[in-house]
């Protein structure tokens, strides 16, 4: 790929996916321009070559960025997303969460049309969202996402209120509604259940199963859909990120699969 002019992608957020993200570019024509952070931060002592620190949405005007990547949690989508796609940047987002707001949804779409740029979804820590999306075409009946996660995954969630995480000694269902909800009252832990929706039959008819199991030792996501296309069944069991037991190592090799495949001359 010599002679191709690297793609500019400015990265919001600089955890653990970000970073495990940019090592897994390899020798990709894609350059790290920015980091965006919130105001106050540190600067991180770890930022790719050349790259400037942001605080400022607005500054992300004057670097003529390709793509923005959101990896910073739900509340950067809006800020973040509005001033991507205002400079005519793509804008890829991890925290699926915030487009519940369909207004927010709406304002995103609304802006990309209007400077010629995307809003793109990538799968994060799913598997078969390709087949989900593209099984839209021909029609969906309903689509069911379960998440099952160790009880120690939902600490610090509204799982609390009902249950006795610590002394679970069997499989407990902790929620069931729509990814709409899921992704409402669970924004990190059921975050890719809006992912799911958004591929297939929208937020209110996706239907979305939560599970603290005492024997899960990763993070594992059932989905299931029929329609005239015939039937989808995939199971992903996810490894956390050797440095964030909280992080699917899925969601960053996604994530840079999302990104590779803007420059690669062979994509699958």
């Amino acid at each position: 790929m010599t002679g191709v002019e690297p793609l500019r992608v400015v990265f919001v957020g600089w955890g653990s996916i970000a970073r495990a993200t940019v090592g897994l570019l390899g020798d990709a024509p894609i350059r790290v321009v920015a980091v965006a952070e919130r105001r106050g931060t540190p600067a991180p002592p770890d930022l790719p070559a050349g790259a400037r620190l942001l605080i400022d949405p607005d500054d992300l005007a004057e670097l003529q960025s390709d793509v923005v990547v959101e990896a910073a949690g739900r509340d950067a989508v809006g800020p973040w997303g509005r001033a991507a796609l205002g400079s005519g940047a793509d804008l890829v987002v991890s925290s699926t969460s915030a487009l519940a707001d369909e207004a927010l949804r709406a304002e995103l779409e609304g802006l990309a049309v209007e400077n010629g740029a995307r809003v793109v979804v990538q799968p994060g820590a799913l598997g078969g969202v390709d087949a989900l999306s593209a099984a839209r075409a021909m029609g969906i009946d309903d689509v069911e996402h379960r998440i099952v996660k160790p009880p120690g995954a939902w600490l610090g969630t509204p799982a609390e209120e009902g249950h006795d995480l610590g002394s679970l000694d069997e499989p407990v269902e902790i929620f069931r509604g729509t990814a709409s909800e899921a992704a409402s009252s669970f924004p990190l832990n059921a975050n890719v259940a809006m992912t799911t929706a958004l591929a297939g039959i929208g937020p209110e008819r996706t239907k979305v199963t939560l599970v603290a199991d005492p024997a899960a030792t990763g993070n594992r996501h059932e989905i299931s859909a029929t329609g005239d296309f015939g039937r989808l069944a995939v199971t992903i069991d996810n490894q956390p990120l050797p440095d964030n037991p909280k992080t699917s190592a899925m969601a960053a090799l996604n994530l840079a699969r999302c990104l590779r495949n803007r420059v690669e001359p062979f994509v699958i």
